[in-house]
């Protein structure tokens, strides 16, 4: 019985680790996505700032 309650807790966190990681891949890809989302919203920005002073 000892050895299937081991075999149960191993199990057990090697499924939490895993998960961990998958989000933490998650929050990563988030936080790049957001990153260059806000730089090309910043890039638009000031092209078309700088185009209205050319007219």
């Amino acid at each position: 019985m000892k050895k299937h309650a081991l075999l149960s807790l191993f199990v057990l966190i090697a499924v939490v680790f895993s998960s961990c990681e998958a989000i933490g891949g998650i929050f990563k890809a988030g936080m790049w996505s957001g990153i260059i989302i806000v730089v090309i919203i910043i890039a638009l920005i000031l092209w078309l700032f700088s185009r209205g002073r050319k007219s």
